[in-house]
């Protein structure tokens, strides 16, 4: 807009002073001229094509000829100059421009704590959607323009700046609010590894502090990603798989995962469990290749069906061919298999496999890995037994990362123990629980979650099954199960109940939803903390206290 407003300006200028210094006449005859004001007033509305006549009196011949010239002048300018400005309006930089100014000033408007994510595929958009249903402030960075748009007319009750640009670019990044006080973690989940390896090591370069989460499909990518320091890595092949094993190895703390991930579950429901044998793999993509190392690690034999076995290193006993083909099943001996995984990277062969599988051998166990969301509805309509969506996969680990970081840990100790341990657990929730849902929190022990506590605690020792009891009949305890008690590095699995609790410590539990808000008022209220620890109700007020000779409470900050 520079040189349109430069003609712009010199055309207005030169019609003033024109104005200014050609003589004209009153109505007296008399020589007049013009004075600043009244010539920018006159080229104002002229320029505009207003026209409201001569003023303040009938001009000359010579000011008519110089209006007449300043009127095309200043028209022409105009025109040229609106010409411009549309131009440049239309322009894809400009309009980048605009949308970067208008995010920088929806991310200056955050003042919560806040994520920014990578990336606005199907996964980050599932987890997008599940964040803001829990009041969690986001960003969006995208070099999709498309998806940018799209999330612009989403109908989302909270306002999530949304940017068209490189995610591996640190200026993105710091334009996205990584250098805020409020940002509270980045979460690249593109598709592109390469992509999610950069964003981890500009994040974790430049701001050490802030927690990294990051997808990746290949072991190398994790294992690179791993050596910067980033916080969290979801590999969804992987976990997929790692789920599988878990679940022949140990059906109780596979049921007890489901539980703890997994909202749709309820205490009284059984997980399918796939059956331990041998396993047809049609796939030795990194999908197929996952599965083949998890199932060998519980002995479970696995016959591996390859299209192309040369390109993805494929072992010699692969059979070639799709898995479509009933043949090619056949020669995989499927008769005598416990199960089936399809798992190629294309939808139709997938849903071709289980239904061909299916016909073969009725009694089989259908492992389906979905590529695509928008397939969702054909492929539950397939009825396999364990369905794979990768973006759910992610959406859900991170979500239970960011909402629930003890529930990582509390499963990493949980690997260790044994079946039975686990069928112990599993037993003692389902029967507390009955048909309700599992509801699993994490508390803190500190002055904002548990003042009473704090209080007190600097006075007398309060044990776990004291704060687990229930108010309204304290030889009864809440229907809630302490699964982990994290005490600066030490972490102690399902801890005893005369266990003492230190200020700082951090609970995770699971148990009905409302055992969390009676928590809550325990730690918080420090008569109702007083009378679980002594059994006896002692008025709240201090001049009822003082007529019993009691002591004044510790005051609550």
């Amino acid at each position: 807009m520079r040189l349109p407003l430069i003609v712009l300006i010199c055309s207005y200028t030169v019609s003033i002073l024109g104005f200014v210094f050609i003589p004209g006449q009153d109505d007296q005859g008399a020589v007049w001229r013009m004075d600043f004001f009244h010539a920018f007033y006159f080229v104002s509305f002229m320029g505009s094509t207003i026209g409201f006549g001569e003023i303040p009196y009938p001009f000359t011949d010579a000011q008519r000829l110089w209006a007449t010239f300043a009127m095309y002048s200043t028209v022409v300018s105009w025109l040229y100059a609106i010409g411009s400005l549309l131009s440049i309006m239309q322009s894809h930089a400009f309009q980048q421009v605009v949308s970067q100014a208008r995010f920088r000033h929806g991310v200056n408007r955050i003042t919560e704590p806040f994520y920014i994510i990578c990336g606005l595929g199907e996964t980050s958009y599932l987890l997008l959607k599940a964040l803001i249903a829990q009041d969690i402030r986001v960003v969006v960075i995208d070099r999709n323009q498309d998806r940018i748009e799209k999330l612009e007319l989403e109908d989302l009750h909270l306002d999530v700046p949304g940017l068209y640009a490189d995610a591996a670019n640190l200026d993105s990044l710091n334009v996205a609010g990584l250098q805020k006080e409020n940002c509270r973690g980045v979460l690249a989940l593109t598709d592109h590894d390469e992509t999610n390896l950069m964003v981890a090591i500009s994040t974790k370069l430049t701001s050490e502090n802030i927690r990294v989460i990051c997808r990746a499909e290949s072991e190398d990518s994790e294992a690179n990603m791993a050596s910067f320091g980033t916080d969290y890595i979801v590999n969804p092949y992987r976990s997929f798989a790692d789920r599988m094993k878990t679940a022949i190895e140990s059906p109780s703390l596979f049921l007890l995962m489901e539980w703890l991930t997994d909202t749709k579950y309820r205490a009284c429901d059984q997980a399918v469990t796939p059956p331990k044998g041998r396993w047809i793999i049609c796939g030795y993509g990194r999908f197929g290749k996952a599965f083949e190392k998890y199932l060998g690690f519980i002995g479970c034999e696995t016959t591996i069906i390859e299209a192309n076995p040369q390109s993805t290193n494929a072992p010699s006993s692969t059979v070639v061919g799709r898995g479509t083909e009933a043949v090619t099943l056949r020669q995989a001996k499927i008769d005598d298999a416990v199960g089936i995984i399809a798992g190629t990277d294309n939808d139709p062969n997938n849903l071709s496999i289980i239904m061909t599988a299916k016909e073969l051998n009725s009694d089989i166990f259908c492992v389906l890995r979905q590529n695509r969301e928008y397939n969702k509805n054909v492929f539950q309509a397939a009825k396999a037994h364990w369905l794979m969506q990768s973006g759910r996969i992610v959406a859900r680990k991170v979500l239970s990362r960011i909402n629930m970081p003890l529930l990582y840990n509390f499963l990493q100790f949980a690997r260790r123990e044994n079946e039975a341990w686990a069928k112990k657990l599993v037993d003692k929730t389902a029967a507390m629980l009955g048909e309700n849902h599992p509801h699993c929190w994490t508390i803190r022990l500190d002055q904002t979650s548990a003042a009473a506590f704090c209080a007190l605690s600097s006075q007398q020792t309060i044990t776990l099954s004291t704060i687990i009891k229930d108010p309204s009949q304290r030889t009864r305890q809440l229907p809630c199960i302490p699964l982990l008690l994290k005490r600066d590095a030490e972490f102690i699995l399902t801890p005893e109940d005369d266990i003492e609790l230190l200020p700082n410590d951090t609970l995770f539990l699971i148990g009905h939803e409302a055992s969390e808000l009676t928590l809550l008022e325990i730690l918080n209220d420090i008569y109702l903390l007083n009378f679980l620890l002594t059994g006896k109700d002692e008025p709240r007020g201090s001049m009822l206290r003082k007529l019993r000779g009691l002591a004044p409470m510790p005051k609550v900050s």
